[in-house]
């Protein structure tokens, strides 16, 4: 009996980084099969979220990877505006940040979090990180379908 194949997800991807963007990118296309859409600011991120202009026909994502420092719009802001709103509360957040601090980790679940990551600096690290990351959401919890 073999395992059923996990389902595709929409993945929203919200960093500044180019280089976390690209390492992400590299690891969606090597080894999974979801699909990534990316922003690089919190206001496109809740745009996008909101599908304003011009994110009109973006698909709802089924999990966010929000970086916490971002321009125009904090990841903290981000995270509490998806978490009050009542049409996105319910899309898991995955924080994937480089801060350590435990003042981040603890505001980031007050803010309802679903999980924080802090983002491993070397390559084969990020990369293994975005896997299991990518692992548990899709083929172990059961996630609600989007909207």
């Amino acid at each position: 009996m073999t395992d059923p194949q996990p389902r595709i997800i929409n993945v929203l991807l919200v960093e500044d980084d180019p280089g976390d963007v690209l390492m992400t990118r590299e690891a969606f296309e090597e080894y999974l099969h979801n699909r990534l859409d990316v922003v690089t600011d919190g206001a496109a991120a809740l745009a996008y979220l909101r599908r304003e202009e011009p994110y009109t026909d973006a698909p709802r994502p089924d999990l966010v990877l929000l970086d916490l420092n971002l321009p125009r719009r904090d990841g903290r802001e981000v995270l509490q505006e998806v978490k009050a709103d009542e049409d996105l509360r319910h899309i898991p957040v995955i924080v994937l940040t480089t801060s350590q601090a435990e003042e981040d980790v603890l505001r980031s679940y007050q803010l309802h979090a679903n999980a924080y990551v802090t983002k491993p600096v070397d390559f084969d690290g990020f990369i293994e990180a975005i896997k299991q990351i990518d692992h548990f959401f899709v083929s172990v919890v059961k996630l609600p379908t989007g909207s």
